[in-house]
């Protein structure tokens, strides 16, 4: 069954969010798909603040990738000026 995380996130007061967001779509969102996720999508919430929505073929692949993402979380944080703010995982249970 497909598996969802959406994490929500906040830049640093005084960051650019359109150089942030470049860094994430460049180096983040690639490795989110090498490690087996099929979907990402970023929406921008507020001025400072995006969630993101990511889905995976099953919540087997989204725990084989836990540790991989825990390092990209810590590096987003050093080299992007970001923090992650929350956090929502389950398995999609109904889709229109």
């Amino acid at each position: 069954m497909r598996y969802i995380t959406i994490t929500t996130w906040e830049i640093a007061d005084g960051a650019d969010y359109d150089v942030a967001l470049s860094a994430i779509k460049e180096k983040r969102l690639p490795a989110l798909k090498d490690f087996g996720a099929s979907r990402i999508t970023v929406v921008r919430t507020t001025d400072r603040t995006s969630a993101v929505i990511t889905e995976w073929p099953d919540k087997a692949t989204r725990d084989a990738a836990e540790l991989k993402i825990d390092e990209v979380r810590r590096s987003v944080r050093r080299e992007d000026q970001s923090r992650m703010t929350g956090e929502m995982k389950g398995e999609i249970v109904a889709d229109v």
